[in-house]
């Protein structure tokens, strides 16, 4: 745990699934020929999370591609296929709001949002200024960042995940969430899972194996009783290597090159000039009176 001295929280915002969330919650809106809507709700969003949250230090990460080396793995990983082109159209508007708002921006191409987020909680997880990272998203592949210094935050609901969380909502610890996504699959992400292995039976296991390696090879020495023990140990062992494939998919890299500070983190303010012209671009006015505070350097 960090000191009593430790007063700071450092917000990492995902600001894929804060656009795609936009896009989907709010109405559409053209401007110049262009859809606009979501970008605009996106900066509505960071005024009201500026006026409502103690946020001192910032930082915000978007997928630009949606292609990632993770793709040259598993070629049926997630792609853009299916992707409404007026979403795929405001990526670059999106980070042109969260730079207006006055927040760092980490753009990803070769890797993913969440592999920018779980490397910034990796950084800065430890660091004795600051008391908590909050990482902003609901997105259950960030649960394997969380510790007793980092915790998942759903800015919609208001939801803090926590360890004790993590453990009630998936039956594992942080650190065997790459592991039950290998075997269950995330059919978001295009991961197919070993045939035959639910939720429940995968995390009673993982519960007790904490990853696929200690699985015993065979059923008859495995520590735990659940429904059809021999029939997913054959599944397993036949798809074995596939198992260790989609849990590396699973897995948030946390070496990706982050180049600021935390002091580069701090949170100034608005920056007025990008803020006001964005505005223009956007084709909306009066936006400004919601600024909580604006930054002119």
């Amino acid at each position: 745990m960090h000191s009593l001295k430790a007063n700071l929280e450092l917000h990492l915002l995902d600001g894929t699934y804060e656009l795609f969330r936009s896009f989907y919650g709010s109405p559409k809106r053209t401007f110049q020929g262009k859809e606009v809507g979501a970008t605009v709700t996106f900066l509505r969003s960071l005024l009201r999370f500026f006026r409502l949250s103690k946020v001192t230090h910032v930082a915000c990460a978007f997928d630009r591609t949606i292609h990632s080396f993770r793709n040259e793995l598993f070629k049926d990983y997630k792609t853009g296929e299916g992707v409404d082109p007026q979403i795929k159209q405001q990526f670059l508007l999106a980070e042109k709001a969260a730079r207006a708002a006055g927040i760092v921006v980490w753009p990803m191409i070769h890797f993913e949002a969440d592999d920018a987020l779980a490397s910034a909680a990796k950084k800065w997880e430890n660091n004795p200024r600051i008391a908590r990272i909050l990482i902003c998203t609901p997105d259950k592949d960030l649960a394997q960042c969380i510790n007793e210094n980092v915790v998942c935050f759903d800015r919609r609901n208001g939801q803090i995940l926590d360890l004790e969380g993590v453990m009630k909502k998936f039956g594992v610890a942080p650190e065997s969430i790459p592991d039950l996504l290998g075997l269950v699959g995330d059919v978001p992400d295009g991961i197919p899972g070993v045939r035959g292995w639910g939720r429940k039976s995968s995390s009673v296991i993982l519960s007790h194996y904490i990853h696929l390696e200690n699985i015993p090879r065979k059923a008859s020495d495995w520590k735990v009783s659940v429904r059809g023990f021999e029939r997913l140990n054959k599944n397993l062992r036949d798809s074995w290597e596939n198992a260790l494939l989609y849990r590396r998919l699973a897995t948030l890299r946390r070496d990706v090159p982050l180049a600021e500070e935390l002091d580069d983190l701090k949170w100034k303010g608005v920056c007025r000039e990008k803020f006001l012209d964005l505005c223009k671009e956007l084709g909306i006015s009066g936006l400004e009176k919601s600024v909580p505070r604006w930054d002119d350097s």
